[in-house]
C-alpha cells in the first residue's frame, strides 16, 4: 500500500493505515522530519488515546491509554545498540498485548520476529510525505 497525502490529512492516512495493518508492531523508517512523530500522533488519537503525545527521543518510551489498550511509543535514535535496548527491557514490550510503535527500529530489527509491519515515509515537499506500508 501506498498513500501520498498532505500533512493535513494525517489523521485520515491514521486511521486508514490502521485498517490495513495486520500487526500490532509497526516500525517507522524515514529520515529526521519525515513524519513520524506526527503520525504516531494521529495513530495514538485513532487507537482512541486521550493521552498527550510527545517524542520519546531522552525517555527512550512512552506509554499512552486508549481504548485498544496500551500503546508502548519508542524513539530508538540514541540508543548505540541492541544490548542498550536489552538492558531497558525491549523484550518485556515486544511481548506484551500493547501496540508498539518504534521509530528508528534498526538496531533491534535482528529480535524481532517476524509479526510487524513497516511505514517508511519519504519527504516530497514541505507538506507532502508519501508512506508505504510493507506487511
Amino acid at each position: 500500500m501506498e498513500i501520498k497525502y498532505d500533512l493535513d490529512q494525517v489523521e485520515d492516512v491514521a486511521n486508514e493505515l490502521i485498517t490495513n495493518v495486520n500487526s500490532k508492531v509497526l516500525l517507522f523508517q524515514g529520515e529526521m522530519g519525515a513524519g513520524k512523530t506526527t503520525l504516531i500522533k494521529a495513530i495514538v488519537k485513532a487507537l482512541g488515546s486521550q493521552d498527550e503525545v510527545n517524542s520519546p527521543t531522552f525517555s527512550i518510551v512512552n506509554e499512552y491509554e486508549s481504548n485498544n489498550g496500551i500503546i508502548y511509543h519508542f524513539d530508538l535514535y540514541r540508543i548505540k545498540d541492541i544490548e542498550e535496548a536489552y538492558n531497558f527491557g525491549i523484550e518485556d514490550y515486544l511481548y506484551s498485548d500493547g501496540w508498539i510503535l518504534i521509530e528508528w527500529p534498526d538496531k533491534i530489527k535482528p529480535i524481532l520476529s517476524e509479526g510487524f509491519n513497516e511505514i517508511e515515509l519519504d519527504i516530497v515537499s514541505s507538506a507532502i510525505r508519501t508512506l508505504r506500508l510493507k506487511k
